[in-house]
This record gives C-alpha cells, sequence and structure tokens, in this order.
C-alpha cells in the first residue's frame, strides 16, 4: 500500500451530511434550548404590562398675516388680527415634542406620583376614575437624594400609614394634610370620581414620585409626535402606555397646553402693542390739548370765533359803511346845495323839494315854507304888499325860511358827524381786513395740527379697542381632529411574535453554539476529521465506554465494544502481511491518554481464541500501563528484565492472562533508567524472533511516539502499526506529526483506530454493534441516555 500518496491527497470533497451531522446528533439541545427560552419568555412577559397605543391628532392653522391700510396713514394692523404667521409645521412637531409643553401637562396632571395596586404578577396603574385616591404636590424639594417608593399605603378609614423602603420610619396621617416626603410635599385626597366598578379589586394600594423634570424626560420620551399626511397640516400624536385612560389625558391636556401656550405667544404680542398704544394715546392726548388751548388764546387774542365768517362780516361791514358813507356824503352835498340856495333866493321862491333829502324835520319844513310862498304869490296876485294877509304871510315865510337853513344846518351837522364815525369804522374794518391773511395762516397752522391729532388720536382709539377684542376673541392655533382614542388590542407586548421570536432564539442559540464549538474544535470527533486530515486509512472506531460500563472485552462478548474491536482484527488484516508466521502488530499514539493500552489490551482479548495464539508485550517501559488491568501482578518480571539480563528466560516473563486463558502478557517489568539503551541491545528483537514461532498474533504496546523516542527505535520491526487516537481528546494538529513519520518511512504499515466515539460520532448512523442484545428503552430511558 502506497501510503505516502494518500497522505499527500487527502479526501476533500465538501461532505453536506458532515456539516450537519454535528447539528443533528445534538438536536436535544434545540428542543431544550427552545423550551427553556420559551419558558423564560412565557415567564417574562407575565412580568411586563400590557402596553396600548393611543392616539390623537390636531389640524395647525397655517393661516398668513397679510399687512392693510386703514386711514390715510397706511399703517399696519398692530392687532395681530391677520391670522398667525408659521414657519412650517415641522416646528409646531418640534414645540409638540418641547419640554415646556410637557412640564405644563405633568404639572396641569400630577404626573409625577402615579399610584398602584398589587397584582398577581405586576402593579397595576390606576387613574382617574379607577383610583380612589389623589396625589396633590404641594411643593417639590430640590437638591435631596431622590427616593422614588414606592411608597406602601395602609388606609384604614380616614388614618393613613405610608412605609417604604428608604423611610426610616413609617408616616402615620389623614386625609387633606400636608405629608412631608423625602423629595417633596403632598398632599393625599380621596378621589370623588372613583368608580368602584370599574376600577376592580383593589389590594395594596401604593404610589412612586418623581420629580417634575424627570417626569417630563419619561413622558417626553414615550411621545411620539410625526406629520399624518405631508401634503396637509394634520399632526399626529401617539403614546404607548399601559394605563390608556392616563395616556388619553395626556395627549388631550397636550393640546390645551399647546393652544394655550400659541395663544399666550400671540396674546403677548397684543398686550405690547396695546401697552404701546395706551402710551401713544396718553401722549397724543397732551399734545392734542395743548394745541387746543392754544387755538383758544389764538381766538381769544384776536377776538375771533370763525375766522372766516369774520372775514365775511368785515368785508360786508366794510361794503355797507361805504355805501353808507357814499349815502351821506350825497346828503351833504344835498345839504349845502340847499342852504345856499335858501340863503340867495328870494321871499317868493320856493325851495327845491322831493330832492332826496333823508331828514324829515327839513323836508317838513321845506314844504310848508314852500306852501307858504305860493299861497302869497297867490295872494299877490290879487292884493299888493301892504294887504295884512300878505304881510303876516312874509312874516311867517321869513321865519320858517330861518327855521329851516337852521334845519338844514343842524341836518349837516349831523349828517357830517355821521360820516366822521363811518369812516372811522371803514378806517377800522380796513385794519381788520388787512390782518385777515396773517390771521388765517396762522389758524390754519393751528388747526392742522389740531387735526393731526385728532387723526392720530381716534385711530389710536381705534387701535386699542382692535387690539381689545383680538386679546378677547384669540383662537386656537390647534384644531382637535381626533380626541385621544386608544386601542382595543396591546400593541406591547406581542405574545405571539414575541414568543416566536424566543422560540427562534431558542433555535438559534444551540446553532450558533454547535456552530462556534465545531469551529473552533481543534480535536478529533469523528472518523471524517481524520479522513480530512490524512489519507491514513482509519480501520475502526472504538465506542466510548460509560464509566459503569465493562472496558475489558469478557470471553463471546457481543457488546458494541467487542463488535468494534471484531471490525478492527478485520480491517487490520487487509494491511498485515500475507505469511504463515507470528504476525507483529504495534500499537501506539502520539501522546498518552488517547488510549493505546486499552485499545491493546481489549484487541488481544478479542484475537484470543482456542485456534489463535496471541500475546501482548508492554513495551511502554517508561511509563508501564498494563498492569492496572491487574493490580495483583505489579511487579512481576518482565520486558525490562528481560532484555537487560541475557541470562533471563523467555518462558520466565510470559504470564496468562486472568480475562482469558487464550491470551499471554508479558508485563513491562520494572521501570529502567536506561530505556533507550536497553531497546537497542537486540534483544527485543530476539525476542520478536521467537514469540513469533509460537504466536499468531503479536500485540506490541509501546510508548506514545510524540514523547520519547522508544518506539521510533522498534518501529520497523512492525509487520503493522495501529496508531490510536482519541476522540474529543487528539488534537487535529497532531495529525500532521503522524503524516509526516509516514511520508518519511517512519512508522510502516500504519492505520488509525478513533477511540472513545460516542453514539453521536459513529460513521453509521449511531447503529454500530447495536444489532446485538437489542433492548427496548422508554423515551425517559433515551433522554437519560443522552445526557
Amino acid at each position: 500500500m502506497n501510503q505516502k500518496s494518500l497522505i499527500e491527497q487527502p479526501e476533500a470533497e465538501l461532505n453536506l451530511q458532515e456539516i450537519i451531522k454535528p447539528f443533528i446528533r445534538r438536536w436535544y439541545w434545540f428542543a431544550i434550548s427552545a423550551f427553556i427560552i420559551l419558558a423564560v419568555s412565557y415567564v417574562y412577559l407575565k412580568f411586563q404590562p400590557t402596553v396600548y397605543s393611543t392616539k390623537s391628532s390636531v389640524l395647525i392653522k397655517d393661516a398668513k398675516k397679510t399687512p392693510s391700510a386703514v386711514g390715510d396713514f397706511g399703517l399696519t394692523d398692530l392687532s395681530g388680527l391677520g391670522g398667525i404667521n408659521t414657519n412650517g409645521v415641522e416646528n409646531e412637531i418640534e414645540i409638540f415634542k418641547s419640554k415646556k409643553l410637557m412640564k405644563g401637562v405633568v404639572e396641569n396632571l400630577n404626573f409625577q406620583t402615579s399610584v398602584f395596586s398589587k397584582g398577581k404578577f405586576i402593579d397595576r396603574e390606576l387613574y382617574d376614575d379607577t383610583s380612589p385616591i389623589k396625589i396633590q404636590i404641594i411643593n417639590e424639594k430640590p437638591d435631596t437624594e431622590l427616593v422614588s417608593g414606592p411608597f406602601m399605603l395602609d388606609i384604614k378609614g380616614d388614618k393613613i400609614v405610608i412605609s417604604a423602603e428608604k423611610l426610616k420610619k413609617s408616616i402615620t396621617t389623614t386625609f387633606n394634610k400636608t405629608i412631608s416626603l423625602p423629595n417633596a410635599n403632598v398632599m393625599i385626597l380621596r378621589n370623588p370620581k372613583f368608580n368602584q366598578k370599574k376600577a376592580g379589586e383593589i389590594k395594596n394600594l401604593s404610589f412612586t414620585y418623581i420629580p417634575t423634570l424627570n417626569a417630563v424626560d419619561r413622558y417626553q420620551g414615550l411621545l411620539k409626535v410625526s406629520l399624518v399626511n405631508k401634503e396637509a397640516t394634520v399632526i399626529g400624536l401617539t403614546m404607548d402606555y399601559p394605563n390608556t385612560e392616563k395616556a388619553k389625558a395626556l395627549l388631550n391636556n397636550l393640546t390645551v397646553v399647546y393652544n394655550e401656550d400659541a395663544i399666550s405667544d400671540k396674546n403677548s404680542e397684543s398686550q405690547k402693542t396695546k401697552a404701546f398704544i395706551d402710551g401713544r394715546i396718553d401722549l397724543i392726548s397732551k399734545e392734542l390739548g395743548n394745541v387746543e388751548n392754544e387755538k383758544e388764546r389764538f381766538k381769544s387774542a384776536n377776538k375771533i370765533t370763525d375766522l372766516e365768517e369774520e372775514a365775511k362780516i368785515s368785508l360786508q361791514t366794510s361794503a355797507d359803511a361805504r355805501q353808507k358813507q357814499l349815502e351821506l356824503e350825497s346828503q351833504l352835498e344835498l345839504n349845502t346845495y340847499l342852504i345856499n340856495s335858501v340863503a340867495r333866493q328870494d321871499i317868493s321862491d320856493v325851495m327845491p323839494s322831493n330832492v332826496g333829502l333823508i331828514s324829515p324835520n327839513a323836508t317838513a319844513s321845506i314844504s310848508a315854507y314852500n306852501q307858504l310862498v305860493l299861497e302869497r304869490n297867490r295872494l299877490l296876485e290879487n292884493a299888493t304888499t301892504k294887504n295884512p294877509l300878505v304881510v303876516d304871510l312874509t312874516k311867517q315865510i321869513s321865519s320858517l325860511k330861518s327855521s329851516v337853513l337852521e334845519s338844514l344846518q343842524k341836518n349837516r351837522s349831523g349828517l357830517q358827524l355821521s360820516k366822521d364815525q363811518y369812516v372811522m369804522e371803514q378806517n377800522k374794518i380796513s385794519g381788520k381786513i388787512t390782518q385777515i391773511p396773517q390771521q388765517e395762516k396762522l389758524f390754519r397752522s393751528i388747526e392742522r395740527q389740531q387735526q393731526i391729532k385728532e387723526n392720530l388720536y381716534l385711530l389710536l382709539l381705534q387701535k386699542r379697542e382692535e387690539t381689545a377684542i383680538s386679546l378677547a376673541v384669540t383662537a386656537n392655533k390647534a384644531r382637535v381632529v381626533d380626541y385621544a382614542y386608544s386601542s382595543d388590542s396591546p400593541v406591547a407586548p406581542k405574545k405571539t411574535v414575541f414568543l416566536a421570536g424566543a422560540l427562534m432564539v431558542g433555535l438559534f442559540l444551540p446553532f450558533l453554539l454547535i456552530y462556534l464549538l465545531e469551529l473552533l474544535n481543534n480535536k478529533i470527533k469523528s472518523k471524517h476529521d481524520l479522513e480530512k486530515i490524512s489519507g491514513i486509512p482509519v480501520l475502526a472506531e472504538i465506542p466510548h465506554v460509560m464509566k459503569s460500563g465493562e472496558d475489558v472485552v469478557q470471553i463471546n462478548d457481543l457488546s458494541p465494544l467487542a463488535e468494534s474491536f471484531r471490525i478492527l482484527i478485520t480491517n487490520a488484516n487487509f494491511i498485515l502481511p500475507k505469511k504463515t508466521e507470528g504476525k507483529v502488530v504495534f500499537v501506539t499514539s502520539t501522546t498518552k491518554g488517547e488510549g493505546k493500552t486499552f485499545t491493546s489490551v481489549n484487541l488481544v482479548l478479542t484475537m484470543a481464541s482456542p485456534s489463535k495464539k496471541v500475546i501482548i508485550i508492554g513495551a511502554d517501559i517508561r511509563n508501564p500501563q498494563l498492569q492496572r488491568y491487574n493490580t495483583e501482578r505489579k511487579g512481576l518480571s518482565g520486558l525490562t528484565e528481560y532484555l537487560y539480563d541475557d541470562q533471563v528466560a523467555l518462558s520466565g516473563i510470559i504470564h496468562q492472562s486472568s480475562f482469558n486463558k487464550n491470551c499471554d502478557v508479558i508485563y513491562s517489568g520494572s521501570i529502567p533508567p536506561n530505556p533507550t539503551e536497553l531497546l537497542l541491545n537486540g534483544r527485543f528483537e530476539i525476542l520478536l524472533k521467537e514469540l513469533k514461532l509460537e504466536y499468531d498474533y503479536i500485540i506490541v504496546d509501546t510508548a506514545p511516539m510524540m514523547l520519547v523516542t522508544d518506539t521510533f527505535l522498534i518501529a520497523d520491526l512492525a509487520d503493522c502499526t495501529l496508531y490510536v487516537t482519541r476522540s474529543g481528546y487528539t488534537e487535529k494538529a497532531l495529525i500532521e506529526f503522524v503524516n509526516k513519520n509516514v511520508t518519511e518511512g517512519k512508522i510502516k504499515n500504519a492505520g488509525f483506530v478513533l477511540n472513545d466515539v460516542r453514539k453521536d460520532y459513529f460513521s453509521y448512523g449511531n447503529k454500530y454493534g447495536y444489532g446485538y442484545k437489542a433492548q427496548d428503552k422508554s423515551f425517559l430511558q433515551k433522554i437519560k441516555d443522552k445526557f
């Protein structure tokens, strides 16, 4: 057999069966792991609160504010009535997520405390009408060590006893009384809305406390805010929480706080606007009063009420005075003419009448005078001047003429006086008229200032009213689309998914563990492992022997152990040379503990029969092991004595086995100080030659080849070498040592024996040797055998 070629070209094809075999042989790992993980998961789920999803949605009003002109001044609307100016719904999402709003919710709803009822596995949180009590926060105590609870409550009537692990002693109190806890002062109140039917059975009340900022962080982490539709300004609020009523209260109150904050933010602008308007009104009012006082002083100083009317009246008066002056001048001229005329005319001449004289007395006197003159002239037509009637009339005419002249003179004096008065009045009115343009200019300036101040004053009054209306009727920025509602089915824990995941983990962990074990495994486990790294044939697989089982093959033994050694004998015969004399079989290994002595002993016992004479030699003279199978024979002469002393006869060291009379044994003998020299002195070769004449098989239990050189010294004497490896013990790297020595010819006609193979690693489906002494085992017994 060309073993060098076998070593150089080991089988390297991928064997799928060998890949999956480690997993199949440990199938119970998967079952146990899955069972344990599922059991742990089931218990874990029992201790997890059932979480429901609570949702709400709000519409953000996104009207833009547009400027509008007011009056003739183009002033923008100062009241903010034009709408809410937003920079995008993304900003509002961040506002909903803010600590500021959540802090308002926590403080409004007293979420710093939570009330619980003892449950079978977990405590059940009570809220609103399911809680018989309410915990009111009076004030918090900053900079103190946090004691969150739980604070156990023992309520008997009005008496309340509070206890906790971190409280030095219990606190006894009553309802509606301030209680000093390590981090806050609280008050316990009865809940008037408590519904016993809805709350169900309540046991062992307790409550917890966390500071406001911690509560804000907690609920802020539970809140999810997202845009429902990218094309709309509808924001969705979601919170996953065990107590749906508490989650609903939080989401609904969050919208209220958001609107209050938005209204406060917008009203702050209106408040500033109102304050500004009030200040301007006070200032304009003072300025308007000053202008009106100045107008009053101007009118008083110039003695006018209405400048335009006064001007019209002055002009009319001036025109009337001028007209009257002209009339008076005409009357004066007429009076002068009449006076001169009367002074020149004869007694028989009449005076001019109806010439437009406006003096009634003078006109009457002239009329009387003219009648007398006409009467005298009529008498003179029939009488003389001496006529008494004529004389009398002449006297009357002369007297009346004087009276007329006097009357005309007086009238002229009166007319002259009136003329002078009208001239003075005309001059006065003319002076006033010349002053009117300047007065009008000054008055117009005062009136303009008054009008500007009045318009500003009226505008500011209007704006103040608009701002007051804005403050009174400011609308909410967010309109609730859907008030908070909760899902009927829990969102966590999803038991089916969780258990399915646990099952997957339970199956994956053994898979991963087996994979890592196989990946990191540097030990020979099965025949396949040997065949992958070496071309040396594997002659047999020796099964693992239980601690309670026999480790020595008995006569007529039908156990799997015996069958494995029969297979070893059969396969070894194929590599042994065909010859009539005894065949020498060396049994060796790489290191100690791989079972070469166990293999040697059981190989001999299996071979021994009445028709076959066999003998075993304990050639490991450095560390004898044969004696451990029969401790009573320790100290007997053996191989060492034979090699050392030429006088020792062969028959003196051969002993019959106590296990099988057809088997003989040469023990190792005493441990020598120079084993190498003994093996090289030629006596061992002589020993084998003599034994070949008497025995069919000579089994030599040699020393481990990697530890000492003893076996290499006598390796050429073997017809074949059984190289023992141990499953789960021999390292794969050590097989290279075997390959190297076979390649170099130091080991002759070698074949592997895989020792201590457990059922899972047998090459023939774990059925090797089970055809004999078949026994039916219960399922529990089979499981027990696995462990």
